[in-house]
């Protein structure tokens, strides 16, 4: 039992790889808050969970909100009285749209979802963590937030954002006990594109030049394992980084 009594909390666990997260967490002995904006979803985790002896609840959250993750915490702490772990994987994609063709509204959702929701998350556990001088957080990135043409303009920049704090979080509190890493997927089968709408055909087919030398596509299963990795002592030494996980697509 690798998380035994860990608290933790897992943001779009209603499926994907969220989902698988949770469920490995919570296999390992950790105490799982599932977290998703759709709760039916969330609770089909949760009951997935108890169902194999584990622990765990449901709440639905809008990671958009302010409001929503203020209460997320809150509300892990007052049920099992801490946090130890936080997983920071609700995200949405774009539509392919290059810069030229990006809208304000949708710029802004990407970002509030993606990137600024991380942010405010990682604020409202550090107080916890800081207290008790021991903590994790793992942010779910992206191939695109490492390179330039895995979708749109926004989303890569929303997830090269979010590689950047997640940098700047792991050496700033790394003499605090607290370490911060994250997951670089790459193509994951996943229903993330249920959120693509409108699909840009110029930006598509930038894209798509690449996915001929992606060798495959990876489980959710797969990166439930990293982040199983990140969350437990056996990276006691890794902080600050960013674990890809892609089959070999970059090496090329």
């Amino acid at each position: 039992m690798k998380l035994q009594d860990k608290v933790a909390v897992v943001t779009g666990a209603a499926s994907g790889m969220g989902k698988q997260i949770a469920i490995l967490y919570a296999g390992e002995g950790a105490k799982v808050v599932v977290s998703d904006v759709n709760l039916d979803g969330a609770n089909e985790t949760a009951e997935e969970i108890k169902a194999a002896g584990g622990t765990a609840f449901a709440i639905k959250t809008n990671v958009a909100l302010e409001e929503d993750i203020q209460h997320l915490i809150d509300t892990a702490v007052g049920s099992y009285g801490t946090v130890d772990i936080l997983v920071n994987n609700a995200g949405i994609m774009d539509g392919m749209e290059p810069a030229g063709d990006i809208e304000d509204a949708k710029w802004e959702r990407i970002f509030a979802i993606n990137t600024t929701s991380v942010m405010r998350s990682t604020r409202k556990v550090l107080p916890i963590f800081l207290e008790k001088q021991k903590g994790v957080i793992i942010n779910i990135a992206s191939a695109g937030g490492l390179y330039g043409a895995r979708a749109g303009g926004a989303y890569t920049a929303s997830k090269h954002a979010v590689v950047g704090f997640t940098k700047n979080t792991g050496f700033m509190y790394a003499g605090k006990g607290i370490r911060c890493n994250a997951i670089a997927p790459g193509g994951v089968e996943t229903n993330i594109g249920s959120s693509m709408t409108n699909i840009n055909g110029f930006g598509a087919s930038r894209q798509q030049l690449g996915m001929a030398i992606n060798p495959r596509n990876g489980k959710p299963e797969e990166i439930a394992k990293i982040a199983l990795f990140l969350a437990s002592e056996d990276s006691s030494f890794v902080n600050g980084t960013v674990i890809t996980a892609d089959a070999g697509w970059s090496a090329y």
